[in-house]
């Protein structure tokens, strides 16, 4: 494992009126640091569309992850796609981002707008060498993979959008590129600047998109482990091996529960702080300090109001604005989770909490454990590294 992260996302918007997207993106891991990522957009959009570019993304991901080469794909590919009554073809384009190893991208690209590289806050003009497969023009590039690069990838429903049926001659490849630059030295992550291109077609569209559009970005980072400590072990004995392995990793340190602060606060001779003071309109408990660790909070509520924000991070990410500039102990926690790490470490305590074992509620708030591993998923699904050790 490098030093080196490729934090990955997506985001779509359907064509007016179509309940399915004519594009789609899938992503196939290819062991440790390797993963193939592939934009395609189906011929028209509605069902059929979203039946081709599933098959076309899906069939690609898997065999190149397999070690099969691009030119087996594409004939694959053509071979298998159903072919359009309306057309007579059986068409999907597509864009393939393949990491390896987090050293070296691959980009093969046939027919959908270019990638958008961004090298060192600026756009950056990479080689495309030109291919012929099966009849189709296929770009490929090879490329040394530094930290900070960003790869943008888009179906056409980008380029041109405008409120009417005909090209939006103000919003073509180069200015999109222009758009992304400027969002990209602000600091942006991956799932952030797609959706804000997402969005600003969207907005193009006056909300009423006569194509599908998808956008997927890579960006290219450090590793930042995260650490967070949760519930207090079933051991009382077990306590100081706990504080110890959770204390010694590198990165941010986050404790979440009252007791569980307790407990890291003697054993590092300090004490906690506590604000008994909820912040204006939060549904959070406040948070407390503890010299020497990042952040520390109440346990299952605030767990359960990360899970909810996880949980739309990975899909329509509408919540954005009110965790990212949030600033009560859920906030904080999706903000180093989502924003900064990569890698997470969870230090789960097995101690019963009798106040959680209430049957009037939810099942979810019940079992710490549940809490941890629902969590852990949606992490897992934004390409986090997640380790959870119990005690």
């Amino acid at each position: 494992m490098n030093e080196l992260f490729a934090d990955i996302g997506y985001k779509s918007i359907n064509h007016i009126g179509e309940q399915l997207c004519g594009d789609h993106v899938d992503i196939a891991e290819e062991g440790e640091d390797s993963k193939v990522i592939v934009l395609a957009d189906g011929l028209g959009s509605g069902v059929k569309a979203s039946i081709l570019s599933t098959l076309t993304s899906k069939i690609i991901s898997t065999m190149l992850a397999q070690g099969i080469s691009i030119e087996e794909c594409v004939q694959t590919i053509a071979a298998t796609l159903p072919v359009s009554s309306e057309h007579g073809v059986a068409y999907s384009t597509f864009t393939i981002i393949h990491l390896i190893h987090n050293e070296t991208a691959e980009l093969i690209q046939y027919d959908n707008p270019h990638i958008i590289m961004i090298r060192n806050d600026d756009l950056y003009d990479y080689p495309k060498r030109e291919m012929n497969i099966e009849g189709k023009k296929i770009y490929h590039t090879s490329i040394r993979l530094r930290e900070n690069d960003v790869f943008i990838a888009m179906s056409d429903g980008c380029p041109h959008a405008g409120p009417d049926r005909s090209y939006n001659t103000d919003w073509k490849w180069e200015d999109i590129a222009d758009f992304m630059l400027a969002m990209s030295i602000a600091g942006y992550k991956a799932k952030s600047l797609c959706t804000i291109l997402v969005d600003e077609c969207w907005k193009l569209y006056a909300g009423h998109p006569i194509d599908d559009a998808t956008a997927c970005v890579v960006r290219i980072q450090k590793r930042e482990p995260l650490n967070i400590l949760f519930g207090p072990p079933a051991n009382r004995d077990d306590s100081s091996r706990m504080m110890s392995l959770f204390f010694s990793r590198r990165g941010k340190h986050v404790i979440c529960g009252g007791t569980t602060a307790n407990i890291a606060a003697q054993w590092l001779g300090k004490t906690v702080t506590y604000n008994y003071d909820f912040e204006e309109g939060s549904e959070v408990p406040p948070i407390s300090e503890i010299e020497g660790v990042d952040l520390v909070t109440e346990g299952a509520v605030t767990m359960s109001k990360v899970i909810e924000y996880a949980r739309d991070y990975v899909t329509d990410n509408l919540y954005y604005d009110k965790w990212r500039f949030g600033k009560d102990g859920a906030c904080r926690i999706c903000q180093y989770l989502f924003e900064e790490a990569t890698d997470v470490n969870f230090f789960v305590g097995r101690a019963m909490n009798p106040a959680h074992q209430n049957p009037e509620l939810p099942l979810s708030f019940n079992v710490k454990m549940n809490l941890v591993e629902e969590l852990a998923k949606s992490l897992k699904e934004m390409g986090k590294y997640v380790k959870i050790s119990y005690y």
